[in-house]
């Protein structure tokens, strides 16, 4: 008997699979297509010549976790200890799942934001507990009123993530003022705060959950080299969380992954001190406005994008397809693959709007709104 039996391939690994077979370009899946930073390859190639192949440390590579604390409190101004704040992670998604099997228990409700990420629910249904799904608004900003209704007795968790996949929205303090009025009524509530996309916005600030104290104490911040550095193949992520919170996750992640690549620790301990967070924010800004601007002649509608590396598109004015079908048009008869948005939503909602990954060189960009511009 399955523990997923509703679950199939994702639509990430299946739009993924249809640009290979037919030859389009790829702006579904997440992943960029461009070199890394010179000094972090420098990095790498001098962790792989020393002596760090073997197991690291089941709570990361100490380097690492002083590295964090200092990029941490540099970005964000409060401290957070190495050795009791700070767990170093295969990827963010062992991280997500990791949080989610230590809290929710049998019965245990849990709040998703929809659109949302679709490892969530899954690994709320292998702990036992309950999905509990609120729909974002139409401009994909949170129902203050909507989740105060979710709310119950079993409440264990929300899960928020900040900058929104798939729609590139950032939270502002005003959100983060009525999530912690939630959280003074509902003292089991816990915040898992899906922050991969914290170093990529554009011209509203991002707010971090942990420069937020008066949620420190609830919070479980998730963090990704992956998405920060565009190293999404190293699956290297963080979780920042008080000691109650992460002493309880190292008890299950010893026994999940027990250790993270010891290699990709090293190279990541010495290169974050030199890294310019900034140029990240200002390099992805230069392709969503290429994008943008090869865009101008399509017939395709580009929402708002404050934050990620993802661009939301209407195709209403082209089509009345469901958004999977429009988005499997698109591959085969265009070139070009995207991913349709109704996946994310646990009712189906389609807006006949799809997402487009702009982490791409600046090539790829222009060729790909060459391509969509005909259809």
């Amino acid at each position: 008997m399955s523990k997923l039996p509703n679950i199939g391939t994702t639509i990430f690994s299946v739009m993924s699979k249809m640009a290979a077979d037919h030859h389009a370009i790829n702006l579904a899946q997440g992943f960029p297509n461009f070199a890394i930073d010179a000094k972090l390859n420098d990095a790498l190639r001098l962790s792989n010549e020393s002596m760090t192949h073997q197991y690291a440390p089941m709570a990361g590579s100490p380097r690492l976790l002083s590295a964090i604390s200092e990029m941490n409190q540099k970005s964000y101004g409060t401290y957070f200890s190495p050795d009791k704040n700070i767990l170093v992670t295969a990827g963010a998604a062992q991280a997500l799942f990791l949080a989610i099997q230590t809290f929710v228990d049998e019965g245990d409700e849990v709040i998703l934001l929809d659109p949302s990420y679709d490892s969530y629910a899954p690994s709320i249904t292998l702990a036992r507990g309950k999905a509990v799904h609120v729909p974002l608004n139409e401009q994909y900003q949170v129902d203050w009123e909507a989740v105060k209704l979710a709310l119950s007795t079993k409440t264990r968790m929300i899960i928020i993530n900040n900058p929104h996949n798939p729609a590139g929205t950032l939270w502002s303090t005003n959100d983060f003022e009525r999530l912690e009025e939630i959280c003074q009524i509902n003292p089991r509530l816990l915040v898992l705060s899906d922050e991969v996309y914290e170093y990529i916005s554009f011209e509203k600030p991002f707010i971090s959950i942990k420069g937020r104290t008066n949620l420190h104490h609830r919070m479980i911040a998730v963090s990704s080299f992956g998405k920060t550095f565009h190293i999404t193949g190293w699956k290297v992520g963080y979780l920042v969380a008080s000691d109650h919170l992460i002493s309880e996750m190292k008890k299950v992640h010893q026994f999940l992954v027990f250790c993270v690549n010891s290699v990709a620790q090293e190279a990541l301990a010495s290169y974050i001190p030199h890294a310019d967070y900034d140029e990240i924010s200002r390099m992805y800004k230069r392709k969503r406005d290429l994008f943008a601007k090869a865009m101008e002649g399509s017939r395709f509608e580009l929402l708002p994008c404050e934050g990620s590396f993802f661009q939301l598109a209407s195709y209403a004015k082209i089509s009345d397809e469901s958004d999977l079908d429009f988005t499997k048009r698109l591959v085969e008869e265009h070139g070009v693959a995207a991913i349709p948005t109704s996946v994310f939503n646990e009712n189906k909602e389609d807006r006949k709007i799809i997402r487009f990954c702009f982490a791409k060189d600046d090539e790829t960009l222009i060729e790909s709104a060459k391509r969509l511009c005909k259809v």
